[in-house]
């Protein structure tokens, strides 16, 4: 089992303003009219915008396949909404070379250093034989100590869902900074066919799935509103749940649950002290806002390195005087809310 255990002291009644209210709180105060600020024209280039390889792999049977085919026509659905570029790999017909080739290659082209995520989406069934964890394709199989050496070159942000059976073990072995890693189960015995991946798909640009009602559904809610979605289809079956999914973004290899989040915020403290995962999922979106979506890049990337850092204090709270709390956070947010107000200048230079 790679999730984490629950330590004694959840945060249940953490009392702390949510950091995206009191950052809104400071612009307010400073007087920077976002909106009026923001032109109607089209956002970054397609070279700045995210990238998601879908990889549906052997479906066994038609049953499955139809399936399979379906939730990556969602994620198509979602990237043209959102203006990211979509790559399919096993929906084709069988061609030379195989598709573990292709995946491979695919790879090494979306290896550029960029501020825009490259997305990785694996649809269809796994194994694992107490040793190695594999996603099962036409063709030859990868496992993941092999997706990890084809990603290496990969230094933009990264994201890898597994949705398959026995996935878990993708996540200590593909774990690392600037990375996403979901599975569909918390370990690789859970071998059973999963449902996560449907219930994701149908998420990912759900307006439903907005949980904090920002006008766009962030990875993480996706992945929350998934889960829910999963317990309540073995709930209404009467049935034992046998795929329970994980979601690893702090670099350390381990998963978190779903049930650790009361909302978007989890409320629950790991027993070894550890940083908890979420947060950096909930920067990323396929379907933007408005507003967000006509903030250049390299503005996006530093505001949401400050809102990272901006958790990190708000985390230690606990051992900061009240006074240098304030004063800290008071900083960041004036800095955050200075980088909205120079997109709206920027915006305003190009209209």
């Amino acid at each position: 089992m790679l999730c984490r255990r629950v330590g004694p002291s959840p945060l249940e009644g953490d009392a702390v303003i949510d950091f995206r209210f009191m950052q809104m709180l400071v612009i307010g105060l400073l007087a920077f009219n976002v909106s009026a600020c923001m032109s109607s024209e089209p956002g970054e280039p397609s070279s700045n915008r995210p990238a998601v390889i879908v990889v549906v792999g052997a479906a066994g049977s038609p049953e499955y396949g139809a399936q399979f085919v379906k939730w990556a026509q969602l994620w198509e659905q979602a990237c043209s909404k959102g203006g990211a570029r979509f790559l399919s790999i096993g929906m084709d017909e069988i061609q030379t070379p195989d598709d573990r080739t292709k995946l491979r290659e695919t790879l090494a082209g979306e290896s550029q250093k960029t501020d825009a995520a490259l997305w990785l989406v694996l649809i269809g069934h796994g194994t694992f034989d107490g040793r190695m964890a594999k996603f099962n394709l036409r063709g030859p199989d990868f496992s993941a100590e092999d997706l990890s050496e084809w990603v290496k070159p990969v230094i933009r942000p990264f994201i890898v869902i597994n949705t398959a059976s026995s996935s878990a073990p993708f996540i200590s072995i593909l774990s690392g900074s600037q990375r996403v890693v979901i599975t569909a189960t918390k370990s690789g015995y859970e071998q059973n066919y999963t449902r996560f991946g449907e219930y994701l798909a149908g998420a990912i640009a759900e307006p439903k799935a907005d949980l904090d009602k920002d006008g766009q559904t962030s990875l993480l809610e996706a992945f929350l509103t998934a889960s829910d979605r999963v317990d309540e289809f073995y709930l209404a079956a009467g049935r034992l749940a046998t795929e329970r999914a994980l979601l690893d973004d702090n670099g350390d290899g381990l998963g978190t649950r779903a049930d650790w989040f009361r909302g978007i915020r989890p409320v629950k403290t790991a027993e070894d002290g550890a940083a908890l995962d979420g947060y950096r999922a909930h920067q990323f979106h396929l379907v933007m806002s408005e507003t967000e979506d006509k903030m250049p890049p390299q503005l996006r990337a530093e505001r949401d390195r400050l809102e990272l850092e901006v958790v990190k204090l708000r985390d230690s709270k606990d051992k900061l005087s009240e006074e240098e709390y304030f004063s800290r956070l008071e900083d960041m947010l004036v800095d955050i809310a200075k980088i909205y107000e120079q997109a709206g200048q920027t915006e305003k230079g190009l209209e």
